[in-house]
């Protein structure tokens, strides 16, 4: 017979998920936890693994679409039982074949569309019962409809007929991202403060410690310096630390500096966490930083690597440009852009010098940092990132 996988309860308050990409096929063998399909929630992107080895009887839920919990999503007819009472779903038509499809041979049985597509059928006048669905188990997709509209006599028109451009898929990490920025900008009054700051003595003391960290399998980066000041800032000023229960209308003050690395990946931006980050030195926030960067990248970072996050660091190393404005990871109420750090003049001692310098940028939610406190902040950390012989012992190293 035929075993129903559903959506599993992936915890931690999550309520419903995004189909993202199915991993496999109907008619298509499966092994036990073989991926079968990525789903993105609140917190992640993960993949569900198969439960049973078999054959893919039929996919419940098209791609894109927002599922509850415990919502059927793929059956699959498992080896050495019986057999399923519904045959394996036939593999899906093109949309030119459904085009092509006959009006006196409608799909049998109920009609099955998305209210969108459903809208979408109205608008352009194609009768659903008459196309023949290509998504899973006969489901219309909007290319199904738009190619039946196309297979019509178009109506006489003096007017040339404009260019659609190519249309993305607002789906995955990318509709994620674009919910959480909207949300935040919407919600939190949020303004940026700027301040520059000289990283000569920190350019210098990576220069001096490139050989060590490199003998241990560590990848110095300034981000790490920049990480390895933050916790001692975040304690002189806690409310940069801290988030806004919008519900409840409290400020959380956290004990910890539980950091986010703003990490770009192919599908958009995810946010790991350094966690306990007072409580790491140097090159173990640095390691921490490449394995999580590259867990992000390579799709296997955790979900609780995603979670607890208390300040926000983003910077697009490089290529850092000169300032930007990062959008708050909403609760958060700060985030800090780092930015290129090049050689420029500057006043040193009254006189011209050759520099190492660089801009930071921190976005405040001014409903709970006020703008001399923020400023108060940056400069601390600036001061810190300044003169790192000051608190950058050899205890603080490892």
């Amino acid at each position: 017979m035929a075993y129903d996988v559903k959506l599993p309860d992936i915890g931690e308050g999550v309520a419903e998920g995004e189909i993202v990409r199915w991993l496999v096929k109907a008619g298509e063998s499966v092994k036990e936890d073989q991926p079968l399909v990525e789903v993105m929630t609140d917190k992640a992107s993960v993949e569900i693994p198969s439960p049973r080895t078999g054959v893919i009887a039929m996919l419940h839920v098209e791609e894109g679409a927002m599922v509850p919990v415990g919502t059927v999503i793929v059956s699959i007819a498992v080896a050495g039982e019986a057999a399923a009472a519904a045959p394996v779903a036939a593999a899906p038509a093109t949309p030119a074949a459904a085009a092509a499809a006959p009006a006196s041979a409608p799909t049998a049985g109920r009609v099955e569309a998305t209210p969108a597509v459903r809208a979408l059928a109205k608008e352009l006048g194609v009768a659903l019962e008459a196309v023949r669905g290509s998504g899973p188990g006969g489901r219309i997709t909007p290319d199904d409809v738009k190619a039946a509209a196309g297979a019509a006599p178009a109506p006489a028109s003096s007017a040339p007929a404009a260019s659609p451009g190519t249309r993305v898929p607002l789906r995955g990490l990318r509709r994620k991202i674009a919910e959480h920025m909207r949300r935040s900008l919407s919600t939190a009054a949020q303004f940026t403060f700027v301040a520059e700051c000289d990283f000569t003595a920190i350019v210098e003391h990576r220069a001096a410690m490139k050989p060590r960290a490199e003998a241990a399998g560590v990848k110095l980066t300034y981000l790490a310096y920049v990480c390895r000041a933050l916790p001692a800032s975040l304690a002189r000023f806690p409310l940069l630390n801290a988030s806004l229960d919008d519900e409840k209308q409290e400020i959380v003050l956290h004990p910890d500096a539980h950091l986010g690395i703003a990490t770009a990946t192919e599908e958009g931006l995810t946010v790991p966490i350094v966690r306990d980050a007072g409580k790491l030195g140097l090159f173990a926030i640095a390691r921490e930083i490449d394995r999580l960067s590259r867990a992000a990248r390579e799709h296997k970072v955790k979900l609780e690597e995603l979670q607890g996050g208390t300040f926000t660091v983003t910077s697009t190393g490089t290529h850092g440009g000169v300032l930007a404005t990062p959008i708050l990871h909403h609760p958060q109420v700060a985030i800090l852009g780092v930015h290129a750090i090049t050689k420029k003049p500057a006043v040193v001692d009254d006189r011209i010098a050759i520099r190492e310098l660089g801009n930071l940028s921190l976005s405040m939610d001014h409903r709970v940092v006020d703008g001399a406190v923020g400023a108060d902040f940056l400069y601390d950390l600036v001061e810190r990132l300044q003169t790192p012989g000051a608190w950058l012992g050899e205890g603080d190293l490892s």
